[in-house]
């Protein structure tokens, strides 16, 4: 329900529907919300609730950032923020997820509030939560080195959405007609903020050896004033070559993401990076920065690239588009990798976490 849900909006909506869909015999599934205006906007086709608690976002948010053991409900909590309560209640578990460390390692990319608060709230899980979710073993490896969790840390990859690695729809050529998409084009996708390397894309795309195709970013504003079209100004990068899409639905997203010639992540640090698995799935070549996750999660399957340096990622677009057998094989390597996430899998990862600390209470 954030104004911007990002990945984590992502995350939490693909999660939760697979945990309700693999439930096992006698539990369920129901979400809690804070009070808010609309609370539709959580609701999650096969999952019960939400149930609204009766107190505010922030008022939540300082209740349980000052120790107060207010249980929000169910036999088992999971979190799939670091927003949770204080600890377990009564024997009933919390499990939480934590992202990424980027509150550390970038704190400059987030606002200082948000650093702060979220170095607080993962340290505050890391010390008193059952079990902690992480989407890579670069998050685990990296969370040791700030937080020193008392509990165990689970790695538990994420997965595609249904809709966006289907081939192409029906009425995907309307779509596209209505979004002009270009016959080729390059494709970004992230919320706009600082630590997603936008600048550094743009400016890449100046030099002579990237390929002259225009680029289009799909994601809301986020915070830090992060304009392209402004960045391309000052870059020099003809503003005919950029277009901001913003929030598209998950079906402009499919076919947006289908027709693109190749997928850039040019991140200055990740947890994950779901829209590099969304694009393999999807049968998209990606180049991405070298921020541990992302290698990780690309498994080979992609072309990294130097974080920061608009030359090497100029040149690595150039290599993957230059060559069709390179294509090709990236595609087909893409396609096996992303076969090995879903989230199906991550929900029976994470009920089979909540369980054993369940019957272990």
């Amino acid at each position: 329900m954030a104004d911007v849900p990002g990945g984590t909006g992502r995350y939490t909506r693909e999660l939760t529907s697979a945990l309700a869909e693999c439930a096992p015999p006698t539990w369920s599934v129901q979400t809690v919300v804070a009070r808010h205006s609309d609370p539709s906007q959580a609701l999650i086709p096969g999952v019960d609730g939400p149930r609204v608690l009766p107190v505010p976002r922030r008022a939540l948010i300082a209740a349980w950032e000052r120790g107060m053991r207010y249980w929000p409900g169910g036999d088992s909590v999971h979190a799939p923020t670091p927003l949770a309560p204080p600890g377990p209640s009564r024997g009933r578990p919390l499990v939480v997820t934590v992202h990424d460390t980027v509150p550390w390692t970038h704190p400059e990319t987030l606002t200082p509030r948000g650093a702060r608060w979220h170095q607080r709230a993962i340290t505050t899980a890391a010390r008193q939560a059952s079990a902690l979710v992480v989407p890579t073993g670069a998050v685990s490896a990296e969370l040791s080195r700030y937080t020193q969790p008392q509990c165990r840390v689970h790695v538990v990859g994420e997965g595609v959405s249904a809709a966006l690695a289907l081939p192409e729809q029906e009425g995907a050529d309307a779509i596209a007609q209505r979004l002009d998409l270009p016959p080729r084009y390059l494709l970004t996708i992230g919320t706009l903020e600082p630590r997603k390397g936008i600048g550094v894309l743009l400016d890449a795309l100046t030099r002579p050896e990237a390929p002259q195709l225009p680029l289009l970013i799909v994601g809301q504003r986020g915070w830090g004033e992060v304009e392209p079209m402004q960045i391309a100004d000052r870059v020099g990068l003809d503003r005919a070559r950029l277009r901001v899409l913003g929030r598209i639905t998950d079906a402009e997203l499919a076919v947006v993401l289908h027709r693109a010639s190749a997928l850039v992540v040019p991140s200055l640090a990740e947890g994950f990076g779901l829209p590099l698995l969304e694009a393999m799935a999807a049968g998209v070549p990606v180049v991405h920065s070298d921020v541990p996750a992302l290698i990780e999660v690309a498994g080979g399957a992609g072309v990294p690239v130097r974080r920061q340096d608009p030359a090497a990622l100029a040149y690595g677009l150039r290599t993957v588009l230059a060559d069709p057998e390179r294509t090709a094989a990236l595609v087909a390597a893409g396609r096996r990798r992303a076969e090995r996430f879903s989230w199906a899998r991550a929900a029976q990862q994470v009920w089979r976490i909540h369980l054993e600390l369940h019957q272990a209470r």
